[in-house]
């Protein structure tokens, strides 16, 4: 069977730092055929030098419009069958889209797979005050974007990420996915690596938290238009975890 095209966008603002790293660990990946769309959110320091070094990188600009703003202009310009995303400041394991897209083909009932998650400090940085040191060294199944691949086809059915949304984003999208009756695949491999900085743009947790409430209130109001009286069933990471089909379903 012919490997299938992977779209991994690549949404960063001022992240020249990072970015050639994280390019080079989508390069490593075991797995072709792949294209890879940086879309710059506005960057005033040296992303657009950096990105435009890589002859593999297909490079879009925009005026700051915020975060899920660039992914979904990353989604716009896609030519592949299967979605990953990356945030500029993280790294992907060499195996993982090998793993994540060998996994979906194989099962064609799942239409996008997630994995674990494992923390590190950049050298020299201080640990955001918002995160313990135990977690900053264990790993953990997140409804993270990064561990994410996902068919195309999925974003006709769930849409594209809430530009409204800074912080969750990702847990509206995840909340969508679930109402709409997708499968999700848990793998359980570390096939991201989350950077600990002390600037992340999640670390922000009062403004998180209150955005993850606003998520879980809109899917709650979207349960009762459709006339389930308890709302619409939401889960926590956990809960997902043991709900939707694994590896060994």
């Amino acid at each position: 069977m012919n490997n299938s095209l992977v779209s991994v966008i690549i949404a960063v603002k001022d992240g020249a730092r990072f970015l050639a790293e994280a390019v080079n660990g989508v390069l490593q990946q075991d797995y072709r055929p792949l294209e890879i769309i940086v879309v710059d959110d506005g960057s005033t320091d040296g992303t657009a030098e950096v990105a435009s070094s890589f002859e593999e990188v297909r490079y879009i600009y925009q005026t700051n419009q915020g975060h899920a703003a660039a992914m979904n202009a990353g989604i716009e310009a896609v030519a592949g069958e299967f979605l990953a995303f990356l945030d500029a400041d993280d790294i992907w394991e060499p195996n993982k889209l090998e793993l994540q897209v060998g996994y979906l083909m194989e099962h064609p009932a799942v239409d996008y797979v997630i994995a674990r998650t494992q923390n590190f400090l950049e050298p020299g940085a201080r640990l955001p005050a918002s995160v313990t040191k135990d977690l900053s060294l264990t790993d953990s199944v997140l409804l993270s974007l990064g561990t994410l691949v996902a068919r195309k086809a999925v974003f006709e059915v769930v849409g594209v990420f809430d530009v409204t949304y800074k912080h969750a984003k990702d847990v509206d999208w995840f909340i969508r996915a679930r109402e709409a009756g997708l499968r999700m695949a848990i793998l359980p491999d570390i096939l991201l690596r989350r950077r600990l900085h002390g600037s992340n743009r999640s670390f922000s947790q009062q403004s998180r938290k209150l955005e993850f409430m606003r998520a879980v209130k809109s899917s709650i109001e979207r349960g009762r238009a459709a006339g389930c009286p308890e709302g619409n069933a939401v889960c926590d990471d956990s809960k997902a975890a043991a709900e939707d089909c694994s590896p060994s379903s």
